[in-house]
C-alpha cells in the first residue's frame, strides 16, 4: 500500500549543484511544535546537508521556523534534527560519503500519512561546465515543445 506523499519543503539548489547519484528515505525526529510548524509549511532545506555522527545521522541547516501559536517551549530552528534510518542503511552512506567524496543531502521534506520524512540522496558535485551543459539541455528541450506546441495548433 502506498502513501500519499504531500510535499512541504524542496532543495532545488541540490538538483541544479549536484548529480544524484542514489535517494534514500528517513524519518526526522522532530520536538514540541515543530510537527505544526512543518505542517504549517515552515521549513527549509537550503543549505542542508547531512552528516553522520557517532552512528547516528543528522541534518544540519535544516530551518523549521518556531510555531506562530507556540509558547517558550519551542526548539531552536537551526538544530541539527536526527534522521531515523537502519544502522547498516546508515554505515552504507558514512562508507560512499568518506570514501567516494560524495555528499549526502536533504531533497524534500514531505508528509506520509502521519508521518515527516525526508528525502536524502547520495550526491556527486557539479562543475560549471557541467552546469552549462544541463541548462543547455533543458533549454533545447524547451525549445522542441515549443515547435511541436505551435505546429499542433
Amino acid at each position: 500500500m502506498t502513501r500519499k506523499r504531500k510535499l512541504l519543503a524542496e532543495n532545488r539548489r541540490a538538483r541544479h549543484d549536484y548529480f544524484i547519484l542514489e535517494r534514500y528515505e528517513a524519518g526526522v525526529e522532530l520536538r514540541g511544535t515543530e510537527v505544526k510548524s512543518v505542517r504549517a509549511g515552515k521549513a527549509a532545506l537550503k543549505d542542508s546537508y547531512c552528516v553522520v555522527k557517532g552512528g547516528e545521522l543528522f541534518a544540519a541547516g535544516l530551518h523549521i521556523a518556531p510555531y506562530d501559536k507556540g509558547n517558550i517551549f519551542n526548539a531552536d530552528p537551526l538544530r541539527p534534527k536526527r534522521l531515523l534510518m537502519h544502522k547498516r542503511e546508515i554505515r552504507k552512506l558514512q562508507a560512499a560519503v568518506s570514501q567516494d567524496g560524495c555528499a549526502l543531502l536533504p531533497l524534500g521534506l514531505y508528509l506520509a500519512g502521519p508521518y515527516v520524512k525526508v528525502e536524502l540522496a547520495l550526491c556527486k558535485g557539479k562543475k560549471r561546465y557541467d552546469k552549462r551543459e544541463t541548462q543547455a539541455r533543458r533549454d533545447a528541450q524547451r525549445e522542441m515543445d515549443r515547435e511541436l506546441k505551435e505546429r499542433s495548433k
